[in-house]
């Protein structure tokens, strides 16, 4: 299968355009999917190398076959993003530039094994990284206390009535296994008192999604392990689909830039003293229309781009 159809990359000349990979770079694809952006990065620098990263056993297997004819500059290795920085290379030689294209693939979502959508019948799994990573999505929904799945609905989700919806579950699941995607979408009816639109379906599963595979925590960990594993001048793009990870990288970009980060009132400062590097999206950047009207699913995309300072 090609990567393309695998998994279409979104905005690739912007990360282009913000990585500028040259020479003998090496640099991190830490969400390799089915390699498009990998290829992309390969395909403009003869000379350039890369990590090509996924917590996706199936999505590395597309990976390799889809860079087949780079092989001898590409390099797959199995780990989530955040820990992508321990591997020997990227300690010992630093990065050039790396990117994150975070979220779901469109192979995870099309793909109804993987349990990731909410058509009827389809098991609840979610697990980025397949089934010997962590508890399912009906694991998650059958166990988790009730506050933790407020927080996944309302916050991740959200849905307004994440709360209501919590408590409904938690009522449901003792007559109700959660196996699979019709009770879930029956325990949002009931709290809607109408059938929930796909739209409504989709955020109360997304936000499932993210608490299943802990993607806000290895956001939070990965960014600045990966600014510290940037060479200077080596930019990392973040390509962000949920307004919670935006907001994440956008205040880390923010904070790495300024200057000063004491507390105020402080008389003298204490603390670096110096911006580690500096933003190079000052908004962030979304893909053109015509690219929307080919990949729908890059409409809510959202990129920002970081430099570590010389």
């Amino acid at each position: 299968m090609d990567a393309i159809r695998y998994h279409e990359p979104v905005m690739v000349g912007e990360v282009l355009g913000f990585l500028s990979p040259a020479g003998e770079g090496f640099y991190l694809d830490g969400t390799a999917g089915g390699g498009g952006h990998t290829r992309a990065i390969l395909d403009a620098c003869p000379g350039c190398r890369v990590l090509a990263v996924d917590r996706d056993p199936e999505a590395l297997d597309e990976c390799r076959t889809a860079l087949a004819a780079h092989r001898d500059r590409v390099r797959f290795l199995r780990r989530r993003f955040d820990k992508a920085v321990d591997d020997p290379e990227v300690r010992t030689r630093g990065l050039e530039g790396a990117l994150l294209d975070l979220g779901v693939s469109s192979h995870q979502l099309d793909d109804e094994r993987r349990g990731f959508a909410f058509r009827r019948g389809v098991v609840l799994d979610m697990r980025m990284g397949g089934e010997d990573e962590g508890a399912s999505a009906a694991e998650f929904l059958r166990e988790a206390p009730e506050e933790d799945l407020t927080r996944a609905f309302r916050e991740w989700g959200e849905e307004p009535r994440g709360r209501r919806l919590a408590r409904e579950v938690v009522r449901r699941r003792e007559d109700r296994s959660f196996d699979d995607a019709d009770d879930l979408v029956g325990a949002l009816a009931a709290v809607l008192g109408r059938a929930p639109t796909a739209q409504e379906k989709a955020r109360v599963f997304q936000g499932v999604r993210i608490a299943v595979n802990r993607e806000m925590e290895a956001l939070e960990l990965a960014l600045p392990a990966i600014r510290d594993a940037l060479n200077e001048g080596g930019v990392l793009v973040v390509i962000a689909y949920h307004s919670l990870e935006d907001r994440i990288v956008k205040h880390a970009f923010r904070e790495w830039s300024l200057s000063c980060v004491c507390a105020p009132g402080m008389p003298v400062c204490t603390c670096r003293g110096r911006p580690l590097g500096e933003t190079l999206t000052r908004k962030p950047v979304r893909p053109s229309d015509d690219e929307v009207s080919a990949n729908p699913r890059a409409r809510s995309a959202r990129l920002r781009a970081w430099r570590r300072a010389a």
